[in-house]
């Protein structure tokens, strides 16, 4: 077996991501495949967190940018995320994984109280931990939420999946000249301002020294190859 590069990651995913081509709702073939690809990257014995947005089901931001109040549109997306949370678990589950929900705000009868010790000790025995409704508090994206579980779980690295295959200097979808980076370190980002994250998530990870990978998820075996060690996609941390 391929010997694994780290041994506990941050995986971050958009809402986006479970809805396909549809970019809302769901993609049943869609959820089938992230969580083929995220039991095919547990296999190589890695501990892994995952963080999904709610942008298939809810934008609170957009929304609150047309009069509606920002704080209640940004609780209604923490929630989004949590129904996100659970249907990655029943793929996941399907698949003969052991997967736990934890929420920051709390539900009892849909997952567990966001408790860093109690999330630490399951990623231990080899459960795959899913944490929703971002940091609980709004203002706060999912990105910020997915950094700081990171940093509290004490991940290698944090993953962030997207559309194209890793940071360029400009939307590669509609400009064919965009640059692409192989590695970057967190100031060249800033001064760049690339959109790999909010800058509040951004500050967190260069702040605290954890590193970034944003690769492409359409590529299937991408993460695999990623945590096994090879270079995909684009790596940022201190030079």
């Amino acid at each position: 077996m391929t010997s694994p590069q780290y041994q506990r990651v941050l995986l971050k995913f958009s809402g986006e991501a479970l809805a396909g081509e549809h970019h809302t709702g769901f993609d049943p073939a869609t959820i089938q495949y992230i969580a083929g690809e995220i039991k095919s990257s547990a296999e190589l014995g890695i501990q892994i967190g995952l963080v999904f947005g709610g942008g298939n089901i809810f934008r609170g931001v957009s929304l609150a940018a047309r009069e509606m109040d920002r704080v209640k549109a940004d609780y209604m997306g923490m929630l989004a995320t949590v129904i996100n949370a659970l249907a990655m678990q029943d793929a996941l589950e399907t698949l003969g994984l052991k997967v736990r929900v934890m929420s920051a705000i709390q539900m009892l009868d849909v997952a567990e109280p966001m408790v860093i010790r109690h999330a630490i000790e399951y990623l231990e025995r080899g459960e795959i931990v899913i944490f929703s409704a971002g940091t609980g508090r709004p203002f706060f994206s999912t990105d910020s939420g997915a950094v700081l579980r990171a940093l509290e779980i004490k991940a290698d690295v944090i993953i962030k999946a997207t559309k194209v295959d890793g940071v360029y200097d400009k939307d590669p979808m509609l400009y064919p000249d965009a640059q692409f980076f192989k590695q970057l370190d967190y100031d060249t980002a800033l001064q760049k301002q690339l959109r790999v994250m909010d800058q509040t998530a951004f500050a967190l990870c260069r702040d605290n020294n954890l590193p970034i990978i944003v690769y492409n998820l359409k590529n299937a075996g991408n993460l695999k190859r990623i945590l096994s060690g090879e270079c995909i996609g684009t790596l940022i941390s201190r030079r």
